[in-house]
């Protein structure tokens, strides 16, 4: 339900742009605000019931190819939130206490996986690379 809390045992998918995986390496800009955003989007990957980690990759493939042009190098990162929250919480001087949370968007392309990672500041770049240290998994984001 829209505002709940992700589970810490649970999993997200976060998109990265091709220019955020170079050489398909996931770069900490990967995990930083844009100038207009509070949170960034990810996917809760238990919500969506799969079987199995490559029938959610493949959903998640579906949903970004239809809200969007996946580019050729676009990754889909996969991320324990108890894990990322744990070390951003111990590593950072202002021991940050990251919220991820159930976000669905029922517009034009349904998303009910949708979620988000607050309490993030713009310019980020330490959090940023906490958060990157936490990355379990890596997939092409292409169908």
């Amino acid at each position: 339900m829209k505002g709940d809390q992700i589970p810490d045992s649970d999993h997200i998918a976060r998109f990265c742009r091709p220019w955020q995986a170079p050489d398909g390496q996931i770069q900490a800009t990967a995990f930083m605000l844009r100038s207009d955003e509070e949170n960034f989007s990810v996917n809760w990957l238990e919500f969506l019931n799969c079987s199995s980690r490559a029938h959610e990759i493949n959903e998640i493939r579906n949903i970004y190819s239809a809200k969007f042009t996946v580019g050729a190098g676009a990754k889909i990162a996969v991320l324990n939130v108890g894990e990322v929250r744990e070390n951003v919480l111990t590593e950072s001087p202002d021991r940050r206490n990251l919220e991820v949370l159930h976000d669905p968007i029922e517009d034009d392309v349904c998303d009910p996986s949708h979620g988000g990672i607050y309490n993030l500041k713009q310019d980020d770049e330490l959090i940023a690379e906490l958060i990157l240290e936490t990355v379990r998994e890596s997939y092409s984001a292409r169908k």
